[in-house]
């Protein structure tokens, strides 16, 4: 019914990048934009500056075939993509700055019949406000989407390290402003898409987005509450989760040092930004979680008491396993706190980065190899379970004291 040529998409990180290479691949010519021109230039030469499995190859191909090329500045399109960050601001409130800034950007090239949507997980009411701050631009498009131009929230619900196989497979949820603009919007997702599309109005596509990951994070503050109390209570958390999920309606989840990404430790404080006194379990679990990387940290300065100076590594900076994305780790505040803190020398081990965030760098943190830091740290933290970390022998940690917030090294100390 409704058929795009051309897609203009802004913001060309994570998931950005991905979905341009995969509209791509899918026949639409496609202009990626990105405020850095260093990104731009990697994507023009065909490679990836963010790590994600197969990426690289896909953008190659889509590049050097001409379907895909990335700029600092929108040009017109049939359709438009804003897939840029949502962070919060130092008071627990969503920073939408970005989106203002993308929408803006792209306002100047808006024709009649064109589709816009949000990918960016937002709070309730966002995508209306994009429509605002785009009529606000544009005199002549006011009060016409949905008849002038066509608007729609489709949140991104994928998995970093499995991305590009994760944009084709997954559901998709599409809100539109109205039904029409949610229709355009599933014809566009279509052209890849191979799971199902859901169609329903934007607030409720944005509350569904932020509902997944709050979700996620009270199980994971379950997780790690319980890790609390056993260390309190000298209980080894890793074995009470493991008996307790042998009941056939019992699914506990791991604990871990904290909460991090660019999701989790996000979203759910849109949820009780837009309903402060109703989202009472949401916030307490966002301060359990938010509070883990404190409860490490004092059990690390606790075993480095027991020392002159000690040496301490550091294994692992990323959120999570086996990817290389640092946005709002534990695991990185933990060693920045570690670093600036204490008085001993630090080491990192983190296979995923080639250099240190400057931050770690100014700290005189070192960038150490696995079997270095194993054998010159006297205090070993781990900090995310990556493959590499897995495959270490525990006789190789014996002499160590070990502080293992992920639960994979024999005889580890829980946090």
């Amino acid at each position: 019914m409704y058929t795009y040529k051309s897609i203009c998409i802004v913001g060309l990180g994570y998931i950005g990048l991905p979905t341009a290479a995969v509209f791509a691949k899918a026949g639409l010519q496609v202009t990626g934009v990105d405020v850095n021109p260093k990104a731009v230039d990697s994507i023009n030469k065909g490679k990836a500056h963010i790590v994600e499995v197969d990426l690289d190859g896909l953008l190659q191909g889509v590049v050097s075939a001409g379907q895909l090329k990335a700029q600092t500045v929108p040009e017109k399109a049939d359709a438009f993509i804003i897939a840029v960050p949502t962070p919060f601001t130092d008071t627990l409130k969503p920073d939408l700055s970005y989106i203002e800034a993308a929408t803006r950007s792209i306002a100047p090239y808006i024709e009649a019949g064109n589709l816009i949507i949000l990918e960016s997980t937002v709070p309730p009411g966002a995508t209306d406000q994009m429509v605002a701050w785009l009529e606000e631009e544009r005199s002549d498009l006011r009060g016409g989407c949905g008849t002038k131009y066509f608007a729609a929230h489709c949140p991104e619900r994928v998995l970093p390290g499995r991305v590009l196989i994760e944009l084709v497979q997954n559901d998709r949820i599409i809100g539109g402003i109205t039904n029409d603009c949610a229709l355009r919007a599933q014809a566009l997702y279509d052209v890849f898409v191979k799971g199902e599309c859901f169609l329903t109005n934007a607030r409720t596509a944005e509350m569904a987005k932020l509902s997944e990951n709050a979700f996620r994070d009270v199980n994971i503050a379950f997780a790690n509450e319980l890790s609390l109390i056993s260390d309190r209570l000298d209980i080894d958390v890793w074995e009470l989760i493991r008996l307790a999920n042998r009941h056939p309606r019992v699914n506990i989840l791991q604990p871990g040092p904290g909460v991090g990404g660019h999701c989790i430790a996000v979203d759910p404080w849109f949820i009780v930004d837009s309903a402060p006194e109703e989202a009472r379990l949401i916030r307490a679990a966002r301060e359990v979680n938010d509070s883990k990387p404190e409860h490490v940290i004092k059990k690390v300065k606790k075993a480095a008491a027991k020392f002159k100076a000690p040496t301490i590594a550091c294994f692992g900076l990323a959120f999570k396993a086996d990817i290389d994305d640092l946005r709002t780790s534990p695991a990185l505040m933990i060693t920045e706190r570690l670093a600036s803190e204490l008085d001993c020398r630090i080491l990192v081990v983190e296979p995923n980065i080639e250099v240190l965030p400057p931050k770690l760098a100014e700290l005189k943190v070192e960038h150490a190899e696995l079997t270095d830091a194993i054998e010159k740290a006297d205090i070993l933290v781990l900090l995310v379970d990556h493959k590499p970390f897995k495959r270490i022998s525990s006789e190789k940690l014996s002499e160590k004291i070990v502080i293992d917030t992920r639960g994979i090294w024999t005889n580890a100390s829980p946090a």
